[in-house]
């Protein structure tokens, strides 16, 4: 059957044949390829960070990418999730929830994504029980195949209209046997045969065994959930092998052999002290040609773009690894015990660390074990403290109690969102003379709710329906410590997640008091970024919004840029070390005071470029 009678076929939703699958207007069959993740043995290993160093170096062979992630479970978004059953909750431009994955595309690619590029099954089983009840199936029996997978792959087929892309990379959350992956591995298979030949690279990505009481790797685990994989239908073409060690290459024929996979084409996925080190292990082991050469696009391929790419990418990774003046930042929080929850904080602090030519470790605060006896000793080690976002009461007076601390002690602070509020809360307790303040997050019945929803955000009913989700742009008042970071931008743009306000009835008294707010939103009286005087405080500043989720490898979040150059300060009071100040020099010189490349989003590469 050639391709159009092909795609005529199932596009058809008549009870006469067995093709269906919806079709986005101006979809060419065959034209977009697609390279699919699946997972084996466990989740967790890394399947989006995988794939998402394979997208960067297509990318950066001149090929137009656009990721997707596909999850099981049936949340319509990941904002009601724990973070302790699925780590961050990482949050869109466009103010789609997510899970930390998407972080990773953004941060690797340097793409503002949509909330096209992320899937659950409660929005695939939405679409198709909302079809269901307008009579779009014309008689038929609603079934798993073909009308839920036909969802799926439409899906796929829409971002690809969207994005113009070359390459959509699939990611399959979870694992191969996973009940609720069934469906999703069942339509990777048919669109593969609906696509035809050399449209589709299926890569799965693996666990390595190497228990310490035997001291050798052991694969038969690997192979058993690659040979599943290949039960339903899927023959990889790569298998990508984590492993605490370099995976031998015993082991690597074992599953060559086993798993019916060239040699080079088992990749040795490894750990090592960064994943943006992953790219350079991929393009060493050749697998983006590789690739290429399965997809049949060598003629999209432009060897200059990928010459200029790969040598910033290359001046990235020489600073993280030349990186050698050590700073110590506090983060403290009550997910302490799971990296997981603060995982865009940790690349940001990266980031800022590479930029600056230092190497930022990270202390663990717990703020429920924080009091007023023993916060100097718990934050003795640190140079400087973040102070994250987060909801609830728990541990929130310990944080209070930090914060106070390090304004009186002049040690460098970050507040993010929660800590933007928490920093409002202790200043009117102790500098504005408002005895008694609190957020009504925390006591609806306080004296001073000088944080509080607003009057319009109560109207709004639902869960997650009164927060403030995405980008929003904010005005930046001239003169300020926030104004000098962001390269004396007026206007730029962040990421908001939260439902709480400074309460525009104490901001006068606070700003009498002190406090600086240097960044506003243009159209409402909502807070956005409060600082101190640099008179008063070396560095002290929040920000209701979560800076990190915009912070990238080669564009580091000024904010977090800000803080570590004064930690580093505060820990190296007789002179920075030659290399820090190399580092500023160059910054100053390529007139980006504190690395302001992180300027408004609408400058940046957005997710639709063809």
């Amino acid at each position: 059957m050639d391709a159009g009678k092909l795609l005529a076929s199932i596009s058809d939703a008549s009870a006469e044949t067995e093709f269906y699958t919806p079709m986005p207007h101006g979809y060419v069959l065959g034209k977009t390829k697609f390279v699919i993740v699946f997972g084996t043995v466990m989740s967790g290993l890394g399947k989006g960070i995988f794939s998402s160093c394979l997208a960067r170096c297509l990318k950066d062979k001149g090929l137009s990418v656009a990721p997707i992630k596909l999850e099981g479970y049936l949340n319509v978004d990941a904002g009601t999730l724990n973070p302790y059953r699925h780590g961050e909750v990482f949050v869109l431009d466009d103010g789609m929830e997510t899970d930390m994955d998407l972080g990773t595309y953004e941060r690797m690619l340097d793409q503002d994504l949509t909330r096209a590029h992320f899937t659950t099954s409660g929005q695939i089983f939405t679409r198709v029980l909302t079809k269901e009840r307008k009579g779009s199936y014309l008689g038929r029996d609603v079934q798993m195949i073909p009308h839920v997978t036909g969802e799926v792959k439409c899906k796929l087929r829409e971002l690809a209209v969207a994005t113009r892309a070359d390459v959509i990379f699939v990611e399959i959350g979870g694992t191969v046997g996973d009940l609720e992956n069934a469906y999703y591995i069942e339509a990777m298979r048919e669109l593969a045969f609906e696509e035809g030949p050399n449209s589709c690279a299926f890569v799965s990505l693996t666990y390595i065994l190497e228990p310490r009481t035997l001291g050798e790797q052991k694969s038969k685990a690997a192979q058993l959930g690659i040979r599943r994989l290949m039960a339903a239908g899927i023959q990889p073409h790569i298998i990508a092998c984590r492993a605490h060690n370099p995976v031998t290459h015993k082991v690597r024929e074992k599953m060559a052999v086993y798993c019916n996979v060239a040699l080079d084409r088992v990749f040795s996925m490894h750990d090592c002290e960064s994943v943006y080190l992953i790219p350079e292990m991929i393009r060493g082991a050749g697998l983006d040609t590789t690739v290429a050469g399965l997809l049949k696009i060598q003629d999209r391929l432009n060897s200059d773009s990928e010459s200029s790419s790969w040598q910033a990418w290359a001046g990235y990774m020489n600073r993280l690894r030349t990186g050698i003046a050590p700073v110590n930042i506090g983060i403290t929080g009550k997910y302490t015990a799971l990296r997981d929850s603060y995982a865009s904080i940790i690349h940001a602090l990266e980031h800022a660390g590479a930029a600056l030519g230092s190497r930022v470790n990270i202390s663990w605060v717990d703020t429920t074990e924080i009091s007023e006896e023993n916060v100097g000793e718990k934050l003795r080690d640190v140079h400087g403290i973040i102070v994250p976002g987060g909801f609830g009461v728990r541990g929130a007076e310990g944080k209070i109690t930090a914060i106070n601390h390090v304004r009186q002690n002049g040690m460098p602070y970050l507040g993010l969102c929660y800590g933007f509020q928490l920093a409002v809360v202790e200043y009117a307790r102790n500098v504005a003379g408002l005895e008694g303040a609190n957020t009504t997050e925390i006591d609806p019945d306080c004296l001073h709710p000088v944080i509080d929803m607003l009057p319009d955000q109560k109207k709004i009913e639902g869960l997650g329906g009164n927060m403030r989700l995405g980008g929003y742009d904010v005005q930046v008042k001239p003169g300020t410590m926030a104004y000098e970071m962001f390269g004396e931008s007026e206007m730029i743009r962040l990421r908001f997640r939260h439902r709480y306000e400074v309460d525009p009835r104490y901001i006068e008294k606070l700003e009498r008091a002190g406090m600086i707010f240097s960044g506003r939103s243009p159209k409402y009286p909502i807070m956005q970024i409060l600082e101190l005087p640099r008179d008063v405080h070396p560095y002290f500043v929040g920000t209701q919004a979560h800076p990190e989720f915009t912070s990238r490898p080669l564009s580091p979040d000024p904010l977090f840029v800000g803080l570590v150059r004064a930690a580093l300060d505060r820990a190296y009071p007789d002179g920075l070390p030659a290399g820090v100040a190399q580092a500023i020099r160059e910054m100053e010189a390529a007139k980006r005071p504190l690395a302001s490349q992180n300027t408004p989003m609408r400058n940046r590469q957005p997710a639709t470029a063809g």
